[in-house]
């Protein structure tokens, strides 16, 4: 019955953290238009992928930014076309930020304030990191070879994505150093956090 219970609030906090995915990619964006139809933009939408997998884990925190992300993708017809892109790239932000974060440096282990801030910033480079190498690397085939877009046209939205990926990667990173590091223990004195701490690590 304990099983079932904590699988129903992973379940619930994927959903709210996926929502918050999706709102701060769809209203709080600044789009830039590019030729042929398409578009770049500066966002804070990979923040909230980031948050979600540091509070949940790789698996389930992947899967709240990939779902969060993708369904904002689907419902825009200007990046409707990128969203398979969109959900394996932002599973894998997730799988990574979780990777380093709960299997490497098990801050869910920890009471060491500094340590999760430190360990925190730095899956939160990895993991968006990935992304400012993966987007526009991925993209640029994905648009070439299943789009059909001119290899030109592919070129230009590439270097254009790497300038916003880049710039979106400092400001999560610094916005989920402040959100992850204020809403832990918050979240953890209410029961509401997937991972205890069971014991102080460093």
């Amino acid at each position: 019955m304990e099983n079932r219970n904590n699988t129903i609030i992973k379940l619930a906090q994927t959903a709210l953290l996926a929502a918050l995915c999706f709102v701060s990619f769809t209203f709080l964006q600044i789009k830039i238009p590019m030729p042929g139809g398409d578009a770049t933009s500066l966002h804070i939408g990979n923040a909230f992928c980031v948050l979600a997998a540091l509070l949940l884990g790789g698996g389930y925190g992947g899967l709240a930014g990939a779902i969060g992300m993708t369904i904002a993708d689907i419902i825009d017809p200007v990046y409707i076309t990128g969203a398979p892109k969109t959900f394996v790239l932002k599973l894998c932000i997730g799988l990574i930020v979780g990777l380093v974060a709960h299997h490497v440096a098990h801050i869910n282990e920890s009471t060491d304030k500094k340590y999760i801030f430190k360990w925190s910033v730095l899956a939160s480079v990895a993991g968006l990191g990935f992304n400012v190498i993966a987007d526009p690397i991925v993209g640029y085939f994905y648009k070439m070879y299943i789009l059909g877009q001119p290899q030109q046209m592919a070129e230009v939205l590439a270097k254009w994505s790497t300038a916003t990926t880049f710039v979106n990667a400092v400001v999560s990173t610094l916005l989920v150093a402040l959100l992850y590091n204020v809403l832990r223990p918050v979240l953890l004195k209410a029961g509401l956090l997937t991972f205890q701490p069971a014991k102080a690590v460093k």
